[in-house]
């Protein structure tokens, strides 16, 4: 059996705001064809990770690979090296300093979504999805104003039709992004995340809202997309039962800091990710 191919790594990443540690000298890793989710109680640091991750954050210290070559990394500088409360603050001091912006980062292969939904409210859904493609385009300027990227457009027209077929959308998609129903909406974010042709999908609780028939439907939604597009997934939810029913490992964090992994079935059976976040079952 061949070992599984890295596609995120995260060593020792952590994000500080003055006093604060958000996240905390974190170390963890998503291998190809994983679905792997970062759990935490609220105010853990996990979306604060993920913006980390995608360039939104500059993190205080650490380094972030992705396919196997550092994508982000920085070291305490400035007032942050007295106020650095992290560990290893002068292991990457050597190494130069790596800040992409989210878009250069989209453009490797990274995707993701928000918790709060942000589609273009006043575009249709076959237009959320194709502005997305724009940023595949090999067109300049000047071709576009003169019409000679005819054929590249007429071709992600017919990507994105096809993506809205897979994902159940295609009925729907001269209807404006905000008039589907909550569930389709994201769906809808999904699908465009997609149609960057992304090598990680990263999903920040896309279950957030949802009914329990929904986040049922979501659950076999997002096995659907790893099956299909030979998907490497990172997760952020709260729905356990969505977590545990897909996941092939999980990251438990809490005041931003690792406390366990493992399998669903390691994590359940933590006490420490029990007393931390999943609760503790009262005495009749």
């Amino acid at each position: 059996m061949s070992e599984q191919k890295n596609v995120l790594r995260l060593e020792n990443v952590t994000m500080q705001f003055g006093g604060v540690v958000a996240v905390d000298s974190l170390s963890m890793e998503v291998n190809e064809g994983e679905i792997v989710a970062l759990i935490g109680p609220n105010g853990a640091g996990k979306t604060t990770a993920f913006n980390t991750i995608t360039g939104v954050y500059e993190p205080t210290n650490g380094v972030i690979s992705f396919l196997g070559e550092p994508v982000v990394r920085n070291h305490p500088q400035g007032k942050m090296k007295k106020q650095y409360k992290g560990s290893d603050a002068e292991k990457y001091v050597s190494a130069p300093v790596l800040n992409p912006t989210p878009d250069r980062l989209t453009a490797l292969g990274m995707a993701r979504t928000f918790q709060n939904i942000r589609l273009w409210k006043t575009q249709t859904v076959f237009d959320n999805v194709l502005t997305a493609k724009h940023m595949l385009k090999t067109s300049s300027f000047l071709t576009a104003a003169f019409h000679m990227n005819k054929a590249e457009e007429e071709a992600q027209r017919a990507e994105v039709l096809k993506l809205l077929q897979i994902v159940g959308l295609e009925d729907e998609q001269h209807e404006l992004a905000t008039s589907l129903p909550y569930g389709k909406q994201r769906r809808l974010e999904i699908a465009r995340a997609l149609a960057t042709h992304p090598k990680l999908l990263m999903l920040d609780e896309p279950a957030a809202g949802m009914n329990p028939q929904e986040t049922d439907e979501l659950t076999a939604f997002i096995g659907r997309i790893r099956k299909d597009f030979h998907m490497t997934i990172l997760l952020i939810e709260h729905h356990m039962d969505l977590v545990m029913d897909i996941s092939d490992r999980i990251y438990v964090i809490d005041f931003g800091k690792l406390i366990a992994s493992g399998t669903p079935e390691v994590i359940q059976n933590d006490q420490r990710v029990i007393d931390a976040y999943l609760g503790v079952e009262e005495d009749a």
